[in-house]
């Protein structure tokens, strides 16, 4: 679906973290409807480094990028003289910023603050030489236990990573004092959707239990968890909001979510829906209870007055147009 009547020919887009998951729906959005716009790819793509949980300090992967025609460069935000380069031999119009260590359960502060927000700053210096309009991923991290719907300016992060997301939002707020280019900062919520299988753990539990349910498992779920609710959005509309974000009528730090929270029971009740299963739900004992959220709901009412956005997509749409890509990945990557 093409999301704007803008004519983006002769223009340069920058996309970090282009190989990862919603970095890698946004290239391709733009080959198939801009077909003339020039798109150029940066990331640091995976490598065998890990963090101390155990988990890659990078998911980008080239299957992400499979048919994509356009520019790639392999490279760390975090390098000087990559972002130098930027610099000096292009001239862009816009930065879709979606690099990020965003592994929430990371516990390296130092490496956390450096590359989300540090490397950010120096991305919007970029943006400003270029007169190049900077759209980059915020987090409802940012939240942590904050009472729903969450609204933009009642943050409470409870990890380095949402505090990481609310101090790249305070850097843009100085910015947009200053600067003549639009900052949009997108809050995104419980992202699903194509690409995302090499997130790995970090997958949507959605993504999830449709592997455990095609493996013929019985899913597991945490106790009530009829109660515990997520606003979960389907990677369609966070494209949308991406695209709507380009020329903003101001900028701004907005929720994208649905404004609607469902439970992981609905999850897996969709999904069974659609893989026509009736596997029988095991239930555990909640571990994160006194760490975790129970109940998160975005605030969309500005996002649909400032941005014009407006979510398409409810659970049973979004699984219904997903479960097709369960499949495959389940078929191709997992068996």
């Amino acid at each position: 679906m093409r999301y704007t009547k803008d004519d983006f020919r002769d223009k340069t887009i920058l996309i970090t973290g282009g190989a990862g998951f919603i970095g890698s729906n946004l290239a391709f959005y733009f080959q198939n409807n801009h077909s003339d716009a020039k798109v150029v790819i940066l990331d640091s793509f995976r490598s065998g480094e890990t963090l101390s949980n155990g988990n890659l300090k990078s998911f980008g992967h080239f299957k992400n990028l499979l048919g994509f025609r356009g520019e790639i460069i392999s490279g760390d935000i975090n390098d000087k003289d990559i972002l130098k380069h930027l610099e000096l031999n292009y001239k862009f119009d816009y930065i879709f910023h979606e690099a990020a260590i965003s592994d929430t359960t990371a516990l390296e502060q130092d490496l956390m603050i450096k590359t989300n927000v540090n490397a950010y700053k120096d991305l919007l210096d970029l943006a400003i030489v270029h007169n190049a309009n900077m759209i980059y991923a915020s987090s409802a991290a940012t939240y942590g236990d904050a009472p729903s719907p969450q609204k933009v300016g009642f943050e409470k992060p409870q990890n380095v990573y949402g505090f990481s997301k609310l101090s790249m939002d305070n850097i843009s707020k100085e910015y947009m004092k200053k600067s003549n280019i639009s900052i949009v900062g997108l809050r995104y919520f419980n992202v699903y959707g194509k690409n995302e299988f090499f997130k790995n753990s970090t997958a949507s539990m959605v993504l999830q239990f449709g592997h455990q349910i095609l493996s013929g498992k019985n899913p597991k779920l945490f106790e009530d968890s009829d109660k515990i609710l997520r606003d979960f959005i389907y990677i369609e509309d966070i494209i949308q909001a991406n695209i709507k974000a380009m020329n903003p009528k101001e900028s701004g730090i907005f929720n994208v979510g649905t404004g609607k929270a469902r439970s992981f029971q609905d999850i897996v009740d969709i999904l069974q829906k659609e893989l026509k299963t009736s596997l029988v739900c095991e239930y555990i004992p909640n571990p994160f209870i006194g760490s975790y959220q129970f109940h998160t709901e975005a605030d969309i009412e500005e996002t649909r007055n400032i941005l014009g956005y407006s979510p398409n997509y409810e659970m049973e749409d979004g699984i219904k147009s997903y479960v097709n890509e369960i499949k495959r990945v389940y078929k191709e990557e997992v068996k």
